[in-house]
């Protein structure tokens, strides 16, 4: 499945992804794409929807992130050896472990809001895994277990703040307008192993 969020900024309304391409709503259904509904019970609910029954929602429409009442967003820095050496960066003997606010999100199509006095603003595309069933200390055999999809995120940094300014990465990271997240969030399912 292919759930996503459409409308305007604080008013999106959870849709989802037909075998045509067209969205349909899935307000009657859930609240949102969030919570509950991304546990493995609530996919399992909208999964035996009937989209046929489900509203198409006409006209082009804004899609905001695809997912919404984030606790947080966990990034991981220098991840590929390759990344590492075009930074200048020596591979990291731990994981660079970085957050982002969630006031950063917003939709995949949404205007990146420069902040005042920015000069270095740079992107990149991620892969964000959004965890869908609550736990702590998960073994690592149960750990896809626990999420709910998968999707892109455009992790925007402005670098002269985030590596020339000292401190944490976190102020070059978290402007508003610097996590756009979508189109939709993809379920395990449709992507089989996601290390293939």
């Amino acid at each position: 499945m292919k759930l996503l969020r459409f409308g305007e900024p604080g008013r999106e309304q959870p849709g989802i992804l037909d075998d045509d391409g067209q969205i349909r709503d899935l307000s009657h259904e859930i609240g949102d794409i969030s919570g509950a509904n991304l546990t493995p019970d609530g996919i399992a609910t909208i999964r035996d929807l009937d989209r046929e029954d489900l509203p198409v929602v006409d006209g082009p429409v804004r899609l905001g992130p695809c997912v919404v009442g984030v606790g947080k967003i966990i990034c991981i820095g220098l991840n590929y050896s390759d990344h590492a050496a075009e930074t200048g960066m020596p591979e990291p003997e731990e994981p660079v472990v970085f957050m982002k606010a969630t006031s950063a999100l917003c939709g995949p199509d949404d205007p990146i809001i420069l902040p005042r006095d920015a000069t270095k603003v740079d992107w990149e595309a991620e892969l964000a895994v959004v965890i869908g069933k609550p736990g702590k200390y998960i073994d690592r055999s149960d750990a896809l277990d626990h999420v709910a999809g998968y999707a892109v995120m455009n992790d925007v940094s402005e670098r002269g703040w985030q590596l020339e300014r000292g401190g944490q990465w976190v102020k070059g990271k978290s402007a508003d307008s610097f996590a756009p997240l979508g189109p939709w969030l993809v379920t395990p399912n449709e992507i089989g192993t996601p290390q293939d």
